[in-house]
């Protein structure tokens, strides 16, 4: 990024991109925590989880806060301006899986017959996969790299294959084990939650382009 005339300019992008990046770290952690509270049936990490969400929001409302400020008093122009724009908007999206991740957590106590419910070892996999773009979307945002970015919006094909394949999987298993239809909904609404922490990240994926280039992905929706 180049320095601008005014330092206090510089410090303010910093800032935003500090406040983006420790939202995006809270979020990643908490598709992991979600995950791994599902899976062991930890209620007292899921809770965790639901209660870190209000901190995301917090952080996402102070970057509303400090873009609204930027461009008020800087009235910053080209890439400056399509930095603070990708910024809010990540900010929003960023939040957005976040509480993605809390509605898996609230979903824990919800899970019966845990250690014989076979479709339930399905879903790290596929939450991993959806992690992963996350940490690679934001390590794209921080280097401003609109390759990795482009590699990002790829992956997200893996990630609905995978979905595809558990839905049918569950389905199945809900007809030859009726008793566990209740659970295996659960599981249905988990797996549907981490397919839109994959399209969230695709969508923060494109704003990355933008904001490095110019220019959304010739194959972005």
């Amino acid at each position: 990024m180049a320095e601008h005339t005014v330092k206090a300019f510089d410090e303010d992008i910093t800032r935003l991109r500090g406040l983006i990046a420790e939202m995006g770290g809270l979020a990643e952690l908490s598709i992991q925590e979600a995950l791994d509270s599902l899976i062991k049936g930890d209620l007292e990490l899921a809770d965790k989880v639901v209660r870190r969400d209000k901190k995301i929001d917090s952080l996402e409302a102070e970057v509303d806060r400090m873009a609204v400020r930027i461009i008020a008093l800087r009235a910053p122009m080209a890439d400056d301006l399509r930095e603070v724009i990708a910024a809010l908007k990540i900010a929003g999206v960023i939040e957005r899986i976040g509480d993605y991740s809390k509605n898996i957590a609230k979903r824990v106590g919800q899970i019966d017959v845990r250690k014989q419910f076979e479709p339930l070892t399905l879903l790290p996999a596929m939450g991993e996969l959806a992690a992963e773009m996350v940490h690679d979307v934001l390590t794209a945002y921080a280097a401003r790299d609109p390759v990795l970015a482009r590699e990002v919006i790829a992956a997200d094909e893996r990630v609905d294959n995978f979905y595809n394949s558990i839905f049918r999987n569950l389905v199945s298993y809900m007809v030859e084990n009726p008793a566990t239809i209740s659970s295996a909904a659960q599981l249905l609404f988990v797996a549907k939650n981490i397919e839109r922490i994959g399209d969230h990240a695709t969508n923060v994926a494109e704003m990355v382009h933008f904001a490095a280039t110019g220019d959304y992905p010739a194959d972005a929706d």
